[in-house]
């Protein structure tokens, strides 16, 4: 099934994305979320939370297999500096790490003595250290598509804030508070800029990353329109710019925030991320579909893959990219 998707405010966006039909991958989810790719296998990892199931999808194929079940509810997914799958779990306010040989281990589950709200987002510096944001959603049982998606308890933080873990010492901080609904987050300029989006207020703010936590703050861009969606998911391509889930689709700014146009999606997307071998495919989790469509410029996972994966899984890559020179030689 393919459909148009491109709503062009700016020039530039022409070469940012492609102007291929959109297509739908797969179906029947109740409620999708937190994609990535894990490039050393070549798939997709995705979390239904209502479903409460982490699937996989192998885009060679078409295949859609269960991954993790229970999933506690994960919302957001990531993969850490060593190819290691994080996961936020609605279910028991915890920040999760899932270790090769299939064990889970907690990075954070409180703070101050308090349980979390519940990790909803995570994102990972070149040091190793997790960002993530902590607001309220799983601590609802949901309406409509969303019912399910969390458990009813009282919250027990007095803010939703955002925080930063070392997992090597197992420090945790609270670095901002003052949002109403902080959801999606990503890093930009080569680690020195952080972006947070807050769903209710419906705009994204921009940070400087300091040792002791961040600065700023300011209001970097405004997701405005008529349609169904909200700031969600988040991330930034090679080139800085910032694609971010609001009204209709995925909204993409250039790096100074100037609104470029927006990608439509036929179902309220959630989040998103870019996979196959360039990087070079959006695969967008929208309500209970999973979308794709090409972009020109590749997100940055092809950068963050070649030192966050293991040596094993780095010369399989290698030997592939060679094999592949060679083949058009």
């Amino acid at each position: 099934m393919l459909m148009s998707h491109l709503d062009v405010r700016d020039s530039r966006l022409s070469r940012i994305v492609s102007d291929e039909p959109m297509a739908k991958r797969a179906g029947g989810f109740r409620f999708m979320e937190g994609p990535v790719w894990r490039g050393h296998d070549g798939v997709l990892i995705f979390s239904d939370i209502p479903g409460d199931r982490l699937y996989s999808f192998d885009p060679r194929s078409g295949a859609v297999e269960i991954f993790r079940s229970p999933s506690n509810k994960t919302n957001g997914n990531c993969l850490d500096r060593e190819g290691r799958l994080l996961s936020c779990e609605h279910a028991t306010s915890r920040l999760v790490r899932q270790e090769p040989d299939g064990r889970m281990t907690m990075l954070a589950s409180h703070y101050g003595g308090l349980e979390l709200n519940n990790p909803n987002d995570v994102v990972v510096d070149s040091s190793g250290r997790l960002y993530f944001t902590d607001p309220p959603y799983g601590r609802y049982a949901g309406e409509g598509a969303l019912l399910g998606v969390g458990i009813p308890r009282a919250e027990q933080q007095p803010v939703r804030g955002v925080y930063r873990v070392d997992p090597q010492g197992g420090s945790i901080i609270r670095i901002v508070e003052d949002f109403e609904e902080r959801n999606g987050l990503c890093l930009a300029e080569n680690g020195a800029a952080l972006f947070i989006n807050d769903t209710a207020r419906r705009h994204i703010r921009r940070f400087e990353v300091r040792q002791e936590g961040v600065s700023g703050g300011e209001v970097w861009a405004l997701l405005e329109g008529d349609e169904l969606g909200v700031p969600d998911g988040m991330k930034v391509d090679v080139e800085g710019n910032l694609f971010c889930t609001g009204p209709g689709g995925l909204h993409v700014f250039a790096p100074n925030g100037q609104i470029l146009g927006v990608i439509h999606v036929p179902e309220v997307a959630g989040n998103f991320n870019w996979g196959d071998a360039d990087r070079k495919t959006l695969y967008i989790c929208a309500t209970s579909s999973l979308f794709s469509c090409r972009t020109l410029v590749p997100g940055p996972a092809a950068a963050e893959a070649l030192g966050s994966i293991g040596t094993g899984a780095l010369l399989v890559i290698l030997a592939a990219m060679l094999s592949l020179e060679i083949g058009r030689g």
